[in-house]
């Protein structure tokens, strides 16, 4: 038993021997013997004596690499121009590493290439995908398959803007969201909201479905609803207005008094809810021109809330009184009718909320 305990010393300690040839002789003898029975040393040996094993043999590991690196922005750029001019990339991988969500400013991953930024910025790119994706601002997605996406906008956030223009927008928003997945991925615009007009609207994935959807738009779209809250009270509990629209230099749609001098826009409407200030409208339009709602309001004599442009006198909610409530349409590829309907804004329905006496 002592010449067992000596040969399973621990290693990295030395057992003690005498002479020379004898000493080989006997370790060559409890070599074999160990091996013989190597079960039961596995089995007998002190645990401590297991672990020092283990400890001694070990690799030693290297240092392990920084998962991400900051930079801090002197002056004002874009994103992209900044990584471009700081990371050791080219365009390409940048545009890549942006689409994955691995760029963080301040601590808040974005997708957004011309993301403006400003002396004493953090800029982080980490090596890894970020586990939350880059918050949207001003919208939700309610709808997105491989070819089409629905979102519902809030009012103040623009559809898409001119490549002049660097603010935000629900087109660079939803750019940034498809291209997480694929940096080569694109959207395209179907039709458009106004800036202050909230509710739901719809981009195309491909080239292909945004033409199959525009070139037959009134086959494929089934209902086009708005709400509007309008000034005054609307006697007529529904109508039709019908004219032929043109814009003006100051680019405000206007109702020519020719027939066939415009582009011919149909509106019908129809009254939810009234007081002495406000009336609550159904609107469901016919046709799609510019501003089409809006011009038609004031031409009856009840201009939309808060839209000074078009004859309003108040701004009672603080915002235009304009809801794209509901969408429905063919699906460009499955031909299934699909429809979604949103929520009334409730700064419309408390001006009707009854008064407790």
């Amino acid at each position: 038993m002592k010449k067992r305990n000596s040969s399973a010393s621990p290693a990295g300690k030395p057992t003690q021997q005498r002479g020379g040839g004898s000493n080989r002789n006997n370790s060559n003898r409890n070599n074999s013997k160990n091996r013989s029975h190597g079960l039961e040393h596995a089995t007998s040996r002190p645990a401590k004596h297991t672990a020092a094993k283990t400890s001694h043999n070990a690799p030693i590991k290297a240092p392990a690499k920084p998962q991400a690196k900051s930079y801090t922005v002197e002056q004002s750029s874009e994103l992209l121009s900044f990584l471009i001019a700081h990371v050791n990339m080219g365009r390409n991988a940048v545009k890549s590493v942006l689409a994955r969500g691995q760029v963080s400013v301040n601590n808040k991953a974005t997708t957004v290439y011309n993301f403006q930024l400003e002396p004493g910025d953090i800029v982080t790119v980490s090596k890894e995908k970020t586990t939350d994706a880059p918050a949207f601002l001003g919208l939700r997605i309610i709808h997105e398959d491989d070819h089409v996406i629905v979102i519902n906008k809030d009012a103040g956030l623009l559809s898409v803007a001119s490549p002049q223009e660097k603010e935000l927008t629900a087109y660079r928003q939803l750019t940034a969201h498809v291209r997480q997945s694929h940096p080569a991925n694109r959207i395209f615009v179907v039709h458009r909201l106004d800036r202050d007009t909230s509710g739901v609207m719809m981009f195309a994935k491909s080239e292909h479905v945004q033409q199959t959807l525009q070139n037959a738009w009134k086959e494929n779209v089934q209902e086009r609803i708005y709400v509007a809250l309008v000034e005054g009270t609307v006697n007529k509990p529904e109508g039709t207005i019908s004219s032929w629209l043109k814009e003006s230099k100051t680019l405000k749609m206007y109702s020519s008094p020719y027939p066939n001098d415009g582009q011919h826009a149909v509106t019908h409407y129809k009254v939810l809810q009234s007081n002495r200030q406000y009336s609550l409208l159904e609107v469901q339009l016919e046709t799609g021109r510019k501003n089409q709602i809006r011009a038609h309001m004031e031409d009856i004599g009840h201009p939309i809330v808060g839209d000074k442009k078009y004859g309003a006198k108040v701004r009672t909610i603080g915002r235009l009184g304009l809801h794209a409530r509901v969408l429905s349409f063919t699906h460009p590829t499955t031909g299934k009718v699909l429809r979604f309907e949103t929520d009334i804004p409730k700064k419309f329905t408390n001006l009707f909320a009854p008064v407790n006496s």
